[in-house]
Formats: C-alpha cells, sequence, structure tokens
C-alpha cells in the first residue's frame, strides 16, 4: 500500500494536463485499477478477523488518501489554465471564439413550436397523451368499428400485453373530453406509429398535430375559418387548397383538406406523387358518438376536429422532398435549421 501511494503522488507530480489526472484516476482507482484490485485480489480466507479488520482500515484510507491527491491535483492544474490537454499561458478568454457556429434544432421542433404559438393564440390549449395506448382509446372510443382494416397488423404495432403503439393523435380526443368536458379547445402534438412500408412521403415514425374544438352552435364554417387562419399563419403566404370528402368514422361529415404541394408548385414530384397535391388535413364534425365516449351531452354541444402531419408540414414549408432524412441522424441536415430562424 505504501509503494503504491507513494508512486501515485510521483505519478501525479509529473501530470501537466487534466487529462493525464483523468488518466491516473482510471489507473488506481478504476474498476481495474491498482488500488481497487488489492481488495479483489486479497484471499480473506486466510486472514484472521484482527487481520481483516485491519486491512479494512488501511484500504480505506489509501483510498482517501488517493483521492484526495488526485483532488489537490486537478485544482491545481485547474488554476493554471491547464485545460483538454492544453496549459493556457497569458490567454485572454474574454476574446470571441472564432467559431461562429450557432446551435440547431429539428425541423419538426421548429414547426411543432410555431403551431403550438399559432393555436395558442387563439385559445387552444396544449396536451400531451401517451405513446403506448389502449385499444379503447385508440379505436372504440372514436368509433372505429372491430372489422376496420386499420387494426389489422399491417397499419398497427401491437405489443404482448394487448397494448399498441397509437396510430394517430387522435386517441387524445375523448381522454381530453372525459378530464376537461365541455367547452374544450385544445391540440395534440406528438409522435405516431405505423406499420408502412418506407418510401419518399411515408415513415413508420411520424409526428401529428391533432386539434379539437368543442363548444356550444359548432358549424363547418368554424372549421374552414380555423384552417384558413392557421395556413396563412404558418406558411406567411398564400397557398392554394381544396376541400373534398373524406371518411373517418371518428367525424361526420369529414374532408380532406389538400394544400397544393410546395415542393414542385402543383406541378407533380416525389413527394406528392405526381398528383401536385398533398393531404395535410383531415377533418370534419365530431362524430356524436364520439362525443358520448367523452360524456359530453351532444343535445347541447358540437365539435370539429383536426389531424394535421407535422412531418409533412415541416416538408411543405422547409422544402424538404424526402421525408426520411427526419430520421436519418445526418447532423449535416439539422444543422441547416439554427435556432434562429
Amino acid at each position: 500500500m505504501e509503494e503504491i501511494l507513494q508512486q501515485l503522488e510521483a505519478d501525479l507530480a509529473k501530470a501537466k494536463t487534466l487529462p493525464e489526472v483523468e488518466q491516473l484516476r482510471v489507473k488506481y482507482l478504476g474498476r481495474k485499477g491498482s488500488i481497487t484490485l488489492l481488495a479483489k485480489n486479497t484471499d480473506f480466507s486466510r486472514l484472521s478477523p484482527d487481520e481483516k479488520r485491519s486491512f479494512g482500515q488501511r484500504l480505506n484510507a489509501l483510498k482517501n488518501r488517493a483521492e484526495e491527491a488526485i483532488q489537490e491535483a486537478q485544482q491545481r492544474l485547474a488554476q493554471q489554465g491547464a485545460s483538454l490537454g492544453m496549459v493556457w499561458s497569458g490567454a485572454d478568454l474574454s476574446l470571441p471564439s472564432s467559431d461562429r457556429r450557432f446551435g440547431a434544432m429539428h425541423p419538426i421542433s421548429l414547426i411543432q413550436r410555431e403551431l403550438e404559438e399559432i393555436f395558442q393564440g387563439m385559445g387552444f390549449r396544449v396536451l400531451s397523451g401517451y405513446e403506448v395506448e389502449t385499444e379503447y382509446y385508440n379505436f372504440d372510443a372514436l368509433n372505429i368499428p372491430p372489422d376496420h382494416p386499420a387494426r389489422d397488423m399491417q397499419d398497427t404495432f401491437w405489443l404482448d400485453d394487448g397494448r399498441l403503439l397509437r396510430t394517430h393523435t387522435s386517441a387524445n380526443q375523448v381522454r381530453a373530453l372525459e378530464r376537461y368536458g365541455a367547452p374544450i379547445r385544445a391540440i395534440f402534438p406528438g409522435r405516431c406509429f405505423r406499420n408502412e412500408a418506407i418510401d419518399a412521403s411515408h415513415e413508420n415514425t411520424f409526428y401529428q398535430l391533432e386539434g379539437l374544438l368543442v363548444d356550444r352552435d359548432i358549424s363547418v364554417a368554424h372549421l374552414i375559418g380555423v384552417m384558413k387562419t392557421l395556413l396563412s399563419a404558418v406558411f406567411h403566404r398564400e397557398v392554394t387548397v381544396r376541400l373534398r370528402p373524406g371518411f373517418f368514422p371518428f367525424v361526420e361529415p369529414g374532408f380532406e383538406l389538400d394544400v397544393q404541394c410546395l415542393i414542385c408548385g402543383g406541378n407533380g414530384c416525389a413527394t406528392c406523387k405526381r398528383s401536385g397535391w398533398i393531404e395535410l388535413i383531415p377533418c370534419g364534425l365530431v362524430h356524436p358518438r364520439v362525443l358520448e365516449f367523452g360524456r359530453v351531452d351532444t343535445r347541447i354541444f358540437s365539435g370539429f376536429a383536426f389531424g394535421m402531419g407535422l412531418t409533412r408540414m415541416a416538408m411543405m414549408k422547409f422544402g424538404i422532398p424526402d421525408i426520411r432524412l427526419f430520421n436519418s441522424g445526418d447532423i449535416r441536415f439539422y444543422e441547416q435549421f439554427p435556432v434562429s430562424m
């Protein structure tokens, strides 16, 4: 023990940088350090009770002294300005750095923040939900019948315990109605999962934003007004849209709001599947049965719901041609979206 302590102190005296001190800490106190191995390699069965007690006390004293010596060396080098393998001598730390890179955010985070601010300005609250959901809230409470194809394995990731990875943020509708009642204005941004083939415009992991408004005397005119306000605020310009009938079990009547592809200007590309249009916002008036599942009196209240793909919205806003880039993990892609934008 005396030899180990003397060698440690000699090594610390030679250390010139903080990384060198850290290497010595690992050498002596790490999992395979010489002090640590003293206890592991000692045959305690050959020691008497008094010898075991004496050995333990001396070993603890050695560890404490080694930790103190390492800490003293770290403080000494820190005071001298040693950092990251360099000894600073007369450096002016008040000078601006030569590296002027700004931090970046994921484009989906950027679009989500912007949408949250827009909806909060219209009186909507922002609520979160569960990525692992029950069949009741993901399907049953949304008036999706047991034989609906969306329940099949090709669309839904089922878990062994009977729960599932939510396929849409619509699963939050009835939860919100049960908790807050009516009237209510709320949006639910979050991640969703579907067992789909991946291509330029489809992913098995993507982000949605569900919206719900329930109040007295709500009509399609209120829905259209909110959608127009939203799109003009998001894209900061006029966009061409079309509203066509659509079927969704949890709304009646249901609509598909399409936006003219902002990547190709409506000429047709891989993102819009050569059609010139992107399905952006499924919407409609909330089905009475959904309101009943949420314990809302349908004689007094009505409402509308909509769901938009945050991933597709980001593609349109930033001109991103391939959805696979979002989950690529390529830092060069993310650095194109600095926080300042």
